[in-house]
């Protein structure tokens, strides 16, 4: 499967600014597949280690850190001498040797011609520890679910990606295209990103299949708490990810730690959440009182909501009945829209890469997303086709942007100030603003 990250493995490779890569993602977003494939497509040889699979791996580089002497040891291990340019190291599952990590800093300052890709799926973790850090020494990426371009893709409906990835203005689409978005967003909304997933969809189409395999995913998630985790965190964090669906559920979404627990403090959930938050799989947008820049600046760090990493993974966790794929809509709406909303921040993770943020003003109104773009860009989503939003019309009011954004279930449009982005084209949000 095509993934979007891969031209920027290749600009990686092709670079000035080369370092040592380290991809960072959650558990099965596909990180290994892709190495795989850049390895074979843009190297004579892709030089594969595991040490998850090969602990014995990091008793090469406990010993010494010497990136001559390393890369003597993996040739021998490997069978053939690696060669600059020519061949790809890869670093599997990297987080469980904090000397390979640290390693890479001599590779850059030593041995650069070197190409190297280390990837783990718990690296957010790892790298929250500063001993752990190669500061400066490594180029980074970050992967993610399939975003809804990359599930097009992947369905074989690449005639529909293109199109959308041809928009330049908000002129409507035409309808028959428009209607086989909305269906196959509604497909993408039960499915989510997880590649697994797509491919089984996109194989045999069995949704009991598809929730299978979700619930696999969400277990292997719980097996990494207790594996990687501190002992005292593994209950909490279990408690968060699971009242990710009870959050979601409420009116206005924010996250409320009396609703993990009666009586439950922030304080004692904090490190629970951090833990989650590093491991990517959750994302947190925070509350913001005034749209100005840096609105990190403006945000309230102690009101926010927590999104997990793939909406279909979310209406497993939430048991979302199989029914609700055939019955139109109204699998947008469940939760009062939470798989909408939850749908939105994650491709606006994925395609931006950017920290989330809503607005509220004295609990009057909301507004969903503020988007940190060329402007400062209102986003309100609606789960239906009513476009009506009180707190949009609040927000114009009161900051008069010269763009505001609504993402609904009608055709792309523009009315005076406000754009309508189809839930299926957010991904080219950058472009319409």
């Amino acid at each position: 499967m095509k993934r979007d990250i891969y031209p920027k493995l290749v600009e990686w490779k092709h670079s000035d600014r080369r370092k040592p890569l380290i991809i960072k993602g959650a558990r099965q977003v596909g990180k290994t597949y892709i190495l795989h494939q850049f390895g074979k497509k843009e190297y004579n040889r892709i030089v594969y280690f595991n040490f998850e699979e090969t602990p014995s791996l990091n008793e090469l580089f406990e010993q010494t850190l010497n990136p001559t002497i390393l890369l003597s040891k993996l040739s021998l291990q490997a069978g053939f001498d690696i060669k600059p340019k020519k061949d790809l190291i890869v670093f599997d599952e990297i987080q469980h040797s904090n000397s390979a990590l640290n390693s890479l800093k001599y590779f850059n300052e030593q041995l650069n011609e070197y190409h190297i890709a280390a990837a783990g799926s718990l690296l957010g973790i790892l790298l929250s520890t500063p001993r752990s850090f190669p500061v400066g020494k490594v180029n980074f990426l970050d992967m993610y679910p399939m975003t809804f371009i990359e599930f097009l893709d992947a369905a074989g409906k690449e005639n529909l990606k293109e199109l959308l990835e041809s928009i330049q203005t908000a002129e409507p689409l035409p309808v028959l295209f428009h209607d086989e978005l909305i269906r196959l967003l509604r497909i993408y909304t039960f499915t989510g990103g997880m590649p697994e997933v797509v491919r089984e969809y996109t194989q045999s189409g069995n949704f009991n299949q598809i929730r299978v395999i979700q619930k696999e995913i969400l277990n292997a998630y719980i097996l990494d708490f207790t594996k990687h985790a501190k002992a005292i965190n593994v209950p909490k964090i279990n408690r968060v990810w699971e009242s990710i669906p009870t959050h979601l559920a409420k009116e206005n979404k924010k996250f409320v730690f009396s609703a993990i627990r009666k009586g439950a403090k922030s304080r004692e959930y904090e490190n629970a959440i951090q833990w989650l938050s590093d491991a990517g799989l959750i994302y947190k947008s925070y509350q913001i009182s005034s749209p100005k820049y840096p609105l990190i600046g403006y945000a309230n760090q102690h009101i926010f909501k927590v999104f997990a990493l793939d909406v279909g993974l979310l209406g497993a966790l939430s048991n979302l009945p199989l029914n609700k794929i055939v019955e139109g809509d109204k699998l947008f709406t469940e939760f009062k829209g939470a798989l909408i909303e939850n749908y939105i921040a994650q491709q606006l993770v994925a395609h931006y890469n950017f920290d989330l943020f809503y607005w509220t003003s004295k609990g009057q109104a909301e507004v969903d997303f503020i988007l940190p773009m060329e402007n400062i860009t209102p986003l309100e989503v609606k789960a239906g086709i009513n476009p009506k939003s009180k707190s949009l019309k609040v927000y114009q009011q009161k900051y008069s942007p010269n763009i505001t954004l609504r993402s609904t279930l009608l055709n792309l449009k523009q009315e005076q100030q406000i754009i309508n982005i189809p839930l299926y084209a957010i991904s080219q949000t950058s472009k319409l603003v």
